[in-house]
């Protein structure tokens, strides 16, 4: 109550600031309205499970939970609420046929908030990962509305801030209904903080609950003893390093598929691949490997599904600043990756894979050569790598069944 009360004082306070702020600096300003509770319209006809991600990672690992939600819970609204631009971008892209609404998390005091539960009516709120708000919880213990966070984690970092202010986040984590965690150490370290222990739960990681499927897919030609290498999702720069370590490492029988991240890089990129005497082609011509020793990957959808036949993979964005992609996508059907060492996006599912030898993680194109030379060299650590991809899903699905199992118990049918 006294941080409510605090905290409005200073919202009230910082809010002028915070607008003129963002008329120069336009990411404060996103969503502004309705992070305040204006102008999120007539309230909805009924009442909503409404999740929460803040932002592209978050709303990714919400999707299929939030769709598989739609299916088990029809008689309620889902709500969709991001707290940032590229969030909501997602979120429309991705959620728009299960979502009924998609709007901006409110600011965390009183009046936003419950401007925000006049509009949505909500039956539950469910965050993403560990996003702790005081004055969320407070509201919804008033309103007895249960409160929970799926796949949660904390960072070592993260952690040893929240340690030293554990008296200020244990009444706040107790306000959640329930907590559940990625991973063991996740689950202790939330409860060291002040998370009930009772009601702090291992459910894994929502982001391996993701499924094989190759609909309409046309793999790719090539000869019985090809071993193929996806460089996807390359980003400016990348592809230079990856032709000069294929230029070292190549073979008669070693072929290489580039997959850039954005489609108006394709031709750039094929211009710089047929630089070497090497035989390039494009799969927007139904070229294969059978007479080419590089295809660039220029049609749109289909990256996802050609890990399907290489034999492992580097995963681009990761020798820049962007963040990485999602390894998933390859490790799904069993194939090793390969990453630079930026991988901040999926930090948590790098975390999970490299413990095995799923996933490496390489700080230079000398590491990044090495490594490839390992898979394509020594059989007994290319199958062990296989393996593995296969064991860390074992280990890590059911999180989503997990979660849809827990809501049983907290909503009202």
């Amino acid at each position: 109550m006294i941080y409510s009360i605090i905290s409005t004082i200073l919202f009230i306070i910082v809010l002028p600031f915070w607008y003129l702020i963002s008329r120069f600096n336009p990411k404060l300003g996103y969503g502004f309205k309705q992070k305040l509770g204006f102008g999120l319209g007539k309230p909805l006809d009924k009442k909503s499970i409404v999740f929460y991600g803040v932002s592209v990672g978050e709303v990714l690992a919400l999707q299929n939970l939030i769709k598989e939600t739609k299916k088990q819970f029809p008689g309620f609204n889902i709500v969709v609420s991001t707290g940032t631009r590229t969030g909501q971008e997602t979120a429309k892209q991705k959620l728009s046929d299960a979502a009924d609404y998609i709007t901006y998390f409110p600011f965390d005091f009183p009046f936003c908030i419950n401007n925000f539960f006049k509009k949505v009516n909500p039956e539950i709120i469910i965050v993403a990962e560990t996003e702790l708000w005081p004055n969320i919880g407070y509201c919804c213990n008033k309103n007895k509305i249960p409160l929970i966070i799926v796949n949660g984690r904390m960072s070592d970092r993260t952690y040893g801030s929240y340690k030293k202010l554990a008296l200020f986040f244990a009444p706040v984590l107790k306000k959640y209904t329930k907590i559940l965690t990625q991973s063991e150490s996740d689950n202790k370290k939330l409860v060291s903080i002040g998370a009930n222990p009772d009601t702090t739960q291992i459910m894994g990681n929502l982001k391996f609950d993701i499924e094989v499927n190759l609909d309409n897919f046309s793999p790719i030609e090539k000869n019985p003893d090809d071993k193929i290498i996806i460089a996807g999702s390359t980003h400016i720069g990348e592809d230079e390093i990856i032709l000069t370590v294929f230029n070292k490492i190549r073979k008669d029988n070693i072929k290489l598929l580039v997959a850039p991240r954005h489609p108006e890089r394709n031709d750039s990129v094929y211009n710089l691949f047929r630089q070497t005497r090497l035989r390039i082609g494009r799969r927007s011509n139904g070229d294969d490997f059978t007479n080419h020793d590089i295809i660039i990957l220029d049609t749109l959808g289909e990256l996802g599904k050609m890990y399907s036949i290489c034999d492992f993979a580097f995963i681009g964005g990761s020798f820049n600043k962007t963040g990485g992609h999602n390894p998933l996508e390859a490790v799904i059907f069993n194939k090793p990756v390969i990453s630079g060492p930026n991988v901040q996006n999926f930090k948590d599912i790098y975390a999970i894979i490299t413990r095995t030898d799923a996933g490496v993680i390489v700080k230079n194109e000398t590491e990044l050569m090495g490594q490839m030379q390992k898979l394509l060299e020594n059989p007994e650590y290319y199958q062990k790598a296989c393996d593995d991809c296969k064991l860390v899903f074992e280990q890590n699905r059911g999180a989503m069944q997990y979660v849809i199992e827990e809501l049983k118990t907290l909503i009202n049918m």
